[in-house]
């Protein structure tokens, strides 16, 4: 295991705080290892669901998207009505 150097300090709610004591007992490991786990499996997730984005959207692109012109189009009515946002309010 890697040698530990940082320490940190967080403040969490008791519901928490007693899910991890929970995890840590039946896991048979530290509180500070049930936090590295599920940061690491947070990312995991994360990346995961970034690669699914990524692969629709080239799914889509592959499938033809649409017209350089029509998005042109789009984004033109997109940056005209966010000009009208400070006029509205």
């Amino acid at each position: 295991m890697a040698q530990m150097n940082k320490r940190a300090t967080y403040a969490l709610d008791e519901e928490t705080i007693e899910r991890i004591r929970k995890l840590s007992a039946l896991m048979h490991v530290s509180q500070a290892e049930v936090v590295r786990r599920a940061v690491a499996l947070a990312e995991e997730v994360s990346d995961g669901e970034a690669a699914q984005k990524l692969a629709r959207l080239d799914a889509y692109h592959a499938k033809g998207g649409i017209s350089a012109e029509k998005a042109e189009e789009y984004l033109g009515e997109v940056r005209k009505n966010r000009a009208n946002w400070d006029r509205e309010w």
